[in-house]
């Protein structure tokens, strides 16, 4: 296999972790001000389940994007110039989200804070489905790479049901993990919620997935997404929470094989086919390549094994009660 798939794979997988973990941040984020009803204790409870892990998970993104730099960077150059206004919303929202978390516990009044919160997290959701959705579909790309389209080509109908899709499946994700998580009238209103949103999510995400999917893995894709969705529904309405939390994983996995396999040989479509970028040519020299692989094949199984651990050590359920 050459080295320039087994980056484009790399790359994948580090987008794949990212939103499975980041993805139940971001739901506990948008489901705060609707499952934080009984008071501050609750809202502190619900913080409380991603407090060890949401700085942890929020490494897949920047190791992702500083993989994207070293291997591809005629990618790494295109994506960030003409997504530019759609990234940096992304980045500010992610550090406005930051600092609420840091900074709610230590402040009188965490209202704001939890506003912060809650904007912070729905924002890259769905902004993160817009951007990946244009990927796949395609974006005006002159001879030299370059974009050559406005923010308003980026918000077309498909890149909106992307972004629908996405927000979707987090608030899910997130959802399922708080039932996984908590005890009492938070689990069974957080396994409400999910239910509840499992329907209107079978049917958008399968429909995007249906008009993105191309080739033989695609289709492969959508069926392992399908059957995820299906697996946390039934588990969820059986209150086997582990198992939802499996399925609904699964399937935010399915969901971003389904994008990069639609892409695949290319990093980033031209609607001109003929200037779209490719492995090949937005791919970095061999040498980088290979010294690349052999930092990655030392280091990646470190760094997989510390955030294993973390969740081992945080992984009891908290009470509805928690009031530090």
């Amino acid at each position: 296999m050459e080295l320039t798939t087994v980056w484009f794979l790399l790359i994948a997988v580090l987008w794949t972790g990212y939103f499975v973990l980041e993805g139940f941040d971001f739901g506990v984020g948008i489901l705060l001000p609707f499952l934080g009803g009984g008071g501050d204790g609750e809202r502190r409870t619900i913080v409380k389940t991603i407090g060890p892990v949401w700085d942890g998970n929020e490494v897949w993104l920047l190791v992702a994007g500083g993989a994207t730099f070293a291997a591809f960077p005629e990618w790494y150059a295109t994506l960030f110039s003409g997504f530019y206004l759609p990234l940096f919303l992304i980045l500010l929202a992610l550090i406005v989200r930051g600092v609420a978390l840091e900074y709610r516990g230590k402040s009188d009044s965490t209202k704001g804070w939890d506003r912060a919160f809650f904007w912070g997290s729905l924002g890259p959701a769905l902004l993160w489905g817009v951007a990946f959705a244009n990927m796949v579909r395609g974006v005006p790309l002159d001879a030299d790479h370059e974009y050559t389209g406005t923010l308003f080509t980026l918000l077309n109908p498909f890149a909106l049901l992307g972004g629908l899709a996405m927000l979707l499946l987090c608030t899910q994700h997130g959802a399922v993990f708080l039932a996984l998580r908590t005890t009492g009238e938070l689990r069974k209103g957080a396994a409400r919620i999910a239910a509840a949103l499992a329907p209107a999510t079978v049917v958008v995400v399968l429909v995007f997935l249906l008009m993105a999917r191309a080739g033989v893995l695609s289709w492969a894709a959508v069926a392992v997404a399908a059957v995820g969705l299906a697996v946390a529904l039934i588990a969820t309405l059986r209150g086997r929470d582990g198992w939802a939390f499996t399925g609904s994983a699964v399937a935010i996995a399915a969901f971003v094989a389904t994008l990069f396999t639609s892409m695949w040989p290319n990093v980033l479509p031209a609607l001109d086919p003929a200037n779209s970028l490719t492995v090949t040519n937005a791919a970095s020299s061999p040498y980088t390549l290979t010294v690349m692989t052999w930092v990655a094949a030392v280091f990646t199984p470190v760094v997989l094994g510390y955030q294993a651990w973390t969740y081992w050590v945080f992984r009891r359920r908290l009470t509805g009660a928690y009031s530090a």
